[in-house]
């Protein structure tokens, strides 16, 4: 083989790992699934949304039909404002819907995910989800049982005397 075949190769490999890299870090940035349509806009509050993020899934079932646009807080019920969009042909939402926020994967990814009612009436562009579940927040939980455990054995020490 010549060195200019051996140079084309080389090169050929180089952007082939580029565009490897290129599509790993879009996966990572949940911008790999961008879509030019625009969905309508779903709201819901949360007293706790901890890790949860703009650009985040919004799911049913196990499958991605939104994503999250928009968080903000709202000074009036000091809640989080999580504004979700919702692709058009998932427009048969019951207006029942919940939301939860639950934890993806290794790496603690957080999405929300939406669990239909049975009401007739669909949500619509702007509507509020009304039922919703915070987010689980693994340090809460251990000082929870640590505070638990504690009382528990104080409550022990002083049966015992």
């Amino acid at each position: 083989m010549t060195t200019r075949t051996i140079e084309i190769w080389v090169g050929v490999f180089i952007a082939a790992g580029l565009a490897a890299l290129f599509m790993l870090a879009m996966k990572v940035s949940n911008l790999s699934t961008y879509q030019g349509e625009t969905g309508y806009e779903l709201v819901a509050r949360f007293e706790d949304i901890s890790g949860l993020k703009e650009r985040s899934p919004v799911t049913v079932a196990g499958v991605r039909i939104g994503r999250v646009k928009q968080i903000v807080f709202d000074d009036q019920t000091l809640e989080a404002k999580v504004v979700m969009e919702i692709e058009p042909r998932h427009n048969k939402l019951p207006k029942d819907t919940s939301a939860s926020i639950y934890t993806s994967g290794l790496l603690g990814e957080k999405y929300i995910g939406l669990d239909p009612g049975g009401d007739m009436e669909s949500l619509k562009q702007g509507d509020e989800i009304q039922l919703t579940q915070d987010s689980l927040v693994l340090e809460k939980l251990v000082g929870q049982f640590v505070a638990n455990f504690i009382n528990n054995k104080s409550d022990k020490k002083v049966e015992n005397k």
